[in-house]
Order: structure tokens, then C-alpha cells, then sequence
């Protein structure tokens, strides 16, 4: 196999490549072009900048009007800050934004772009579904307040028409109406998250980003709020990028999925082809490690060896050879420390970021896990 181009330093600006043309069908309705987050690191008596994090660097997707587009990867490997860089709630380094055609953000031409004040008209069409329940909600205000803020902001003055407009909200979410007088502290988990799910709702969003909405609930609300989602998502044909680490969530609740390590998507596609076809040996690995409720099928879990290197400083070529099991089992191959694999397609509408994506298998996982297993029996028997 030939070797890919060596990817461009860190903080150019690239024209996008061909996964930005790509990975989306038909009109997107969020367009995502060579995103870039980075974030300093200060240091010594002056504060100054001693390192760089590279918590998102160079991300490309689109997502479709009425579609479910999940972002997946462990803790740490930049979902949330991609997720809170294209609605500008955190201001990107580099790259496009765009939204229903209109540009939300533009490094390379900065006069395109709106300031912070005329983002508030798309502010109205792009919402937020935030993580913790309990912490995102102001334990001062009341539900009605909570809620009504938005409206506010958004130029609704008439007390009576927002009110009208927050109890629309709550019984959309399956919360009375007379709920706008109580406070935060006094609703359940659940409850309050149904409530930051109004609170989105209420100014009629056509995008909206659900930041691990379910993680902080227990396992019986989780289905509840997943399938409230679900049921919005149907009747006011909202479009959702949905944020988690929970590979069994994306798999009930996506149309397609990009994976994502140390900042950058590893692997992209519908939700049913990646599941049965990976081609990224870091998605074998996640796939690999989720639970199966059926006791007659025993699978071999790939465990990932060391740690998961810092994104202030990432490896060079591949970000994921230091943790590889593919390029173990191929005799360690130069180019995955030497070059930048590219977002390629393996197959209509599926791409992968890797070298050797021919090469990955379910039998070949298979295989290594077997070997993983074997080394770990034999290891123990040699302790004792």
C-alpha cells in the first residue's frame, strides 16, 4: 500500500479534502470544514504560554437536515469542545462553520463571519442540550425564569406571552404547566433535565446539540430521555448532534457516527455499517468492549494498552499507533509514526483515517484478542 501525504503543521489554514465532500449526501445543514480548538497553557511567574492542548485539530463532517449525528470517544478526546466551537459558545482556533448556508464561522475570512451580537437571530435556531442536569439549571431562578431567559433575550418583552410560551414548552417535554413556579431543587434528576430540554426547545430550534444528555441519570431515566428525544426529533423535525461515550446509546439512537480520538475523527459512517463493518482498528477496540445481554455469546474484549497520550502533545503520524493493535500484529509498520493518515472512503459513505483499513477484520481482532488473552494466562502462571 502507498503511503499517505504528510498531513500540514499544526494551525494552517488547508482548503478541505476530499472526506469534507464526502462524508455528507444531498444539503447539510451544518457544514464543518478543517475545525480547529486549541487552547494555551500558561506557566512560570510571567503566565506564559508554555504549551499548546490540541483539543480539536482539523475536524470535518456535515450533518443533514432531520438526521441524528453522533459524536463518540472517551473522556478527554475533544466532543464537547467540537460540539461547543461550532455554535461558537466557545470561539474556535481555526476552520468553517456554516449553517443552512449561512457562515457562522470563517478563519480565513473573518469579514464573512458575524460578531458574538449578530449571531443572536441564529442563536434562536442553534440550541444546547447540556450535560449535568443539576448543575446547568440556576438554583436561584424558578422554571418560568429559567426558560423564559431565552425568550427574553430573544426579544419577547410580553410577560404573559412568555409564560404562555414556557408552559407550551414544559407540556412538550412531559412536565405540567404549573410547574414555572418552582425551583430547580425541587425536581428530580430527570425532571430537570426536562427541563434544560425546554429550555432549548422554546425559541423552536431547527439544530440542536445534545451534550451526553443522559450520562449524570440513572440507567431507568436514561431510556425515558432517549426516547423523549426520539419523539421531538419527530414532531418538530428537529436535526440532533448527540455527544457521548456510550457506544450501546449511538448504536439504538443514531443515523450515523463519527468516532473520535485526540481530536480529530478516526472513523465516520451510518450507524449500521460501522457497527458491522469497522475499519478503524480504535473502533474495533470501542466495539469490542460493549456488553452483550446475551449469555450464550461470550465476545473477546481488545484491551488497549498505555495510556492515552496527552493532546498537549499527540504523536506524530497516526495518533493512535502508540495504542495500536493492527500495527502490532503487521510488524509495526514505519509510515503510522511517519505520516498523517488522511479521512479516506472504504465504502459509499463510510471513512476511516487509516493506513491499513484493508487490513482491519473482525477476524483479525478476533485473533488479537485471542493472543491478548493468551499472554495474559500465561503471564499469571508465571506469577505463580
Amino acid at each position: 500500500m502507498q503511503p499517505a501525504a504528510t498531513a500540514p503543521s499544526a494551525g494552517t489554514t488547508t482548503a478541505p479534502g476530499p472526506a469534507a465532500a464526502k462524508n455528507g449526501d444531498g444539503a447539510a445543514l451544518i457544514s464543518v470544514r478543517n475545525l480547529k480548538k486549541y487552547f494555551p497553557i500558561l506557566g512560570g511567574l510571567l503566565r506564559r504560554q508554555v504549551a499548546t492542548v490540541y483539543a480539536v485539530d482539523g475536524v470535518d463532517f456535515d450533518v443533514r437536515p432531520g438526521e441524528i449525528f453522533s459524536l463518540v470517544g472517551e473522556s478527554g478526546c475533544g466532543k464537547t469542545t467540537l460540539g461547543r466551537s461550532i455554535l461558537r459558545l466557545t470561539e474556535p482556533t481555526d476552520g468553517q462553520v456554516t449553517f443552512d448556508g449561512k457562515t457562522i464561522y470563517d478563519h480565513a475570512n473573518p469579514g464573512s463571519m458575524p460578531s458574538l451580537d449578530q449571531m443572536r437571530p441564529l442563536r434562536r435556531r442553534l440550541q444546547i442540550i447540556f450535560q449535568d442536569p443539576f448543575g446547568s439549571l440556576n438554583p436561584r431562578m424558578p422554571v418560568s425564569d429559567i426558560i423564559g431567559e431565552g425568550l427574553l433575550a430573544q426579544g419577547m418583552r410580553n410577560r404573559h406571552e412568555r409564560d404562555r410560551k414556557v408552559e407550551d414548552a414544559l407540556e412538550i417535554v412531559g412536565l405540567r404547566r404549573e410547574y414555572t413556579r418552582r425551583y430547580p431543587h425541587e425536581f428530580s434528576g430527570g425532571q430537570r433535565q426536562r427541563i434544560g430540554i425546554a429550555r432549548a426547545l422554546a425559541l423552536n430550534p431547527d439544530f440542536v446539540v445534545c451534550d451526553e444528555p443522559v450520562s449524570a441519570l440513572d440507567v431507568s431515566i436514561q431510556s425515558q430521555i432517549l426516547n423523549l428525544l426520539l419523539d421531538l426529533r419527530r414532531d418538530l423535525n428537529l436535526t440532533y448532534l448527540f455527544i457521548t461515550h456510550n457506544l450501546s446509546v449511538v448504536q439504538y439512537f443514531s443515523d450515523r457516527v463519527a468516532v473520535m480520538y485526540l481530536g480529530r475523527i478516526a472513523e465516520l459512517g451510518g450507524v449500521e455499517e460501522l457497527y458491522q463493518n469497522p475499519r478503524h482498528p480504535y473502533t474495533v477496540a470501542l466495539l469490542s468492549a460493549i456488553p452483550n445481554p446475551n449469555p450464550r455469546i461470550r465476545r473477546k474484549r481488545l484491551v488497549l494498552r498505555g495510556d492515552v497520550p496527552s493532546p498537549a502533545a499527540p504523536p506524530s503520524g497516526c495518533r493512535f499507533h502508540t495504542r495500536c493493535w493492527l500495527r502490532e500484529r503487521l510488524g509495526n509498520p514505519e509510515n503510522c509514526v511517519t505520516q498523517d493518515p488522511p479521512l479516506r472512503e472504504v465504502a459509499p459513505g463510510h471513512m476511516t483515517a487509516c493506513h491499513w483499513a484493508e487490513e482491519v477484520s473482525g477476524g483479525a481482532a478476533a485473533e488479537a484478542a485471542a493472543q491478548q488473552s493468551a499472554l495474559e494466562t500465561a503471564t499469571a502462571l508465571e506469577d505463580d
